[in-house]
């Protein structure tokens, strides 16, 4: 079993929501970008609501979303890991990235998005407890993976439209 490790935060100090998945899968780390995988929803939901279309180049997709004040980063710092499955991952294994610096780093952050039930049942069992009052609130939204296979990219967009609540409209095409 190979110890795997995630990347770092695509972000700006001016971030008012961060999304967060578990751990990158196999195609992504193999990438070396977020949400690689071809049937992965993240970035066609992405391209419908902030212009950070699929077949845009990787970074001209990240300078859209942090553009638009949202980072991107995994609860995972490293964990053992065999394929692609959050249900894969070695428990014992676990190392959470460092939300309290981020956080200190982004105190315009005040939201919280988990992209699926992992993420965010991660983040409260082990982040969670080792933060301050957190000055932001949580969404679980669906999970974007292949693996997700009964939300049709229709009914995740509808579920993600929860992005742009609150967020300036010039930064999303899709309200």
């Amino acid at each position: 079993m190979a110890l795997i490790h995630s990347f770092p935060p695509a972000s700006t100090p001016h971030a008012h929501s961060l999304i967060l998945g578990s751990m990158p899968g196999d195609a992504s780390l193999r990438a070396g970008e977020y949400y690689a995988h071809p049937r992965n929803h993240f970035w066609k939901i992405m391209g419908a609501l902030l212009g950070a279309s699929p077949d845009l180049p990787y970074p001209e997709r990240l300078s859209r979303l942090t553009g638009a004040g949202i980072a991107l980063w995994d609860v995972l710092q490293s964990c053992e890991r065999t394929g692609s499955l959050d249900s894969s991952i070695i428990p014992n294994s676990i190392i959470p990235n460092n939300f309290a610096a981020f956080l200190a780093n982004h105190p315009a952050v005040q939201r919280i998005f988990f992209n699926g039930t992992a993420a965010e049942t991660t983040f409260r069992r082990l982040v969670l407890p080792t933060l301050p009052a957190l000055p932001c609130s949580l969404h679980r939204l669906p999970s974007t993976s292949p693996a997700n296979a009964r939300f049709t990219l229709s009914r995740h967009l509808d579920a993600w439209k929860v992005l742009c609540v609150d967020t300036p409209q010039h930064h999303c095409s899709s309200t």
